[in-house]
């Protein structure tokens, strides 16, 4: 049951190639006088960008697991998915790059999933601590992407059309490879050159409401209620890239497979029980991005705790089947796996391994178990990032 998935998966993920997608794009475009690259796709995408327009100086901002040496551009490696002093380096460098521009240049900035980790630029009286203080509080409460990038751009210079600000007053293009659900342009990478998604004051209202104002550094407290929104500089974008547009080239090399016009989001639990729902013979696909509420201490990532809760939710049925669902970045939390692929096997190997299966999810420990059962999906980095895709197969 689980001989073809992986193909299927890397179908998706071929699609959201950078280097293709910003070789299309850039077909008739004019030559830039600068060239900035932020999130995991940055080395891929800047790759094209210099292959057209070779000589614009060029500034690099990715992971350590999608680092590569790009002549002719400066590469500064980010903390993911919490930002780290490298993150606060490239975030300076980002702005220093755009503020060189002045009227009557142009830069193109290309831009994927993770940016909103990889580059930050803490607003005056907030640090890099306090920055991932609430990084680790928004990842750990289960708020979706939209939620977290409300308060991410709230305390930064960068995100919520910050970068457009400080290219201002040349002229930008954006090219965007979409991590998020819907392809909300203010949420991918927080949206460092499009408008923010509220106001400082919309941001604290969600933390307070979230039950998170509180356990919030206070520094970071202070400058929400103190902060006034700004006016956005209008920067031409472009989609180049999504997460449906992978689920759909899935569906192309699973001929017969039906795709799930619905995208997988939400808690992991509900997610799971969804996924259960739709048992019926042949091929059901799934584009998305579901959340985890952290209530443990172990070691795993939303795309793992998914398939084996799925693993659960399927266990006793008297049909054969295989579940895969992983991140097209190739990375799942902060682990080496891209995601799991589980089948009817599954669970009794966590047993016979000596895996107590309820108490693993209970602590957000579903690495250890999945590695024991020789269920990780593991592809490496993949270069990309258009969120998660899901696969379930029922003989």
């Amino acid at each position: 049951m689980r001989d073809g998935l992986i193909d299927i998966f890397m179908a998706g993920v071929r699609r959201a190639d950078p280097e293709a997608a910003v070789t299309a794009a850039l077909a008739d475009a004019a030559r830039p006088d600068a060239i900035l690259a932020l999130g995991k796709a940055a080395a891929a995408m800047a790759r094209a960008a210099l292959a057209r327009f070779p000589g614009v100086p060029c500034l690099v901002v990715t992971n350590p697991e999608n680092a590569a040496e790009i002549p002719g551009a400066e590469v500064i490696l980010g903390g993911h998915p919490v930002p780290d002093a490298g993150s606060e380096r490239a975030g300076q460098a980002l702005l220093d790059r755009a503020a060189r521009l002045g009227e009557g240049e142009r830069a193109l900035v290309v831009i994927s999933g993770g940016g909103s980790a990889l580059a930050v630029a803490p607003v005056p009286g907030v640090s890099l601590a306090d920055k991932a203080e609430v990084s680790r509080l928004l990842l750990g409460a289960g708020l979706d992407i939209r939620a977290m990038n409300l308060v991410r751009q709230a305390l930064s210079r960068l995100k919520g059309g910050g970068l457009a600000r400080a290219l201002a007053p040349a002229e930008a293009v954006a090219l965007i490879l979409s991590d998020v659900v819907g392809d909300d342009l203010s949420a991918i990478a927080s949206g460092p050159c499009v408008p923010p998604l509220g106001t400082p004051a919309e941001a604290a209202a969600l933390l307070r409401g979230a039950g998170l104002w509180d356990r919030m550094p206070a520094a970071c407290r202070a400058a929400l209620e103190r902060a006034e929104p700004l006016p956005t500089p209008p920067v031409e974008t472009r989609l180049i890239g999504s997460n449906r547009l992978s689920a759909e080239a899935m569906a192309a090399a699973a001929p017969g497979a039906v795709l799930d016009p619905v995208p997988l989001e939400g808690d992991v639990a509900e997610a799971a029980a969804r996924v259960a729902r739709a048992f019926a013979p042949g091929i059901r696909l799934w584009g998305g991005e579901t959340t985890v509420v952290l209530r443990g201490s172990g070691r795993g990532g939303r795309n793992q705790e998914l398939a084996l809760r799925v693993a659960l939710a399927l266990e006793g049925v008297d049909r054969p089947w295989a579940f895969l669902s992983g991140g097209t970045d190739g990375r799942d939390g902060p682990t080496d796996a891209a995601g799991a692929l589980v089948d009817g096997g599954t669970l009794a190997r966590a047993r016979a391994a000596g895996m107590d299966v309820a108490a693993r999810l209970a602590d957000n420990d579903s690495y250890p178990l999945l590695q024991a059962t020789g269920d990780l999906l593991i592809t490496g980095g993949t270069g990309t990032n258009v969120a998660d895709l899901q696969i379930l197969k029922v003989g």
